[in-house]
């Protein structure tokens, strides 16, 4: 697992519009895997991240969440939720594999990494148990590792 310090891999997944994406760990950025599209923990957990998305865009954060479920799936849930942020479809695991995220069980580990203006894990959280409320967490972090006197 990938742990602060550590340098964000480069990756390439397609999103929920069937584009493919590379993203560019340049900026602060969020990756939260999380386990499957339409399960009670994950739709909060997407919730929140869609509810905090103009604060996460206000401090120029990125977000992508990850998941093994394909790239239809994922257009499903982003559609029926009202989704704006990208969902990466990591079918093979390949994506997980690249920040050390378990896919034991066929499903990704819920594991969220905030990384930095230098391509570097700046915080992880692995195993996260209660997706509620992990959203706004994750964005008071943000603010705390990107605004200067945060």
């Amino acid at each position: 697992m990938l742990e602060p310090g550590d340098p964000a891999p480069d990756v390439t997944a397609h999103n929920q519009d069937g584009e493919s994406e590379t993203p560019d760990f340049g900026g602060p950025t969020v990756v939260y895997f999380y386990p499957k599209d339409f399960t009670g923990g994950c739709t909060v957990e997407a919730n929140g991240f869609q509810a905090t998305l103009a604060e996460f865009e206000e401090l120029d954060v990125d977000i992508y969440g990850v998941s093994m479920d394909d790239v239809e799936t994922h257009a499903d849930f982003a559609d029926e939720e009202g989704l704006l942020f990208d969902l990466l479809a990591d079918p093979d695991g390949s994506v997980a594999a690249a920040f050390g995220v378990s896919t034991d069980g066929g499903h990704t580990d819920r594991v969220t990494f905030l990384l930095g203006d230098d391509e570097v894990v700046e915080r992880y959280e692995p195993e996260l148990a209660e997706p509620t409320g992990h959203a706004r967490a994750v964005l008071e972090d943000a603010r705390r590792e990107f605004v200067v006197g945060g």
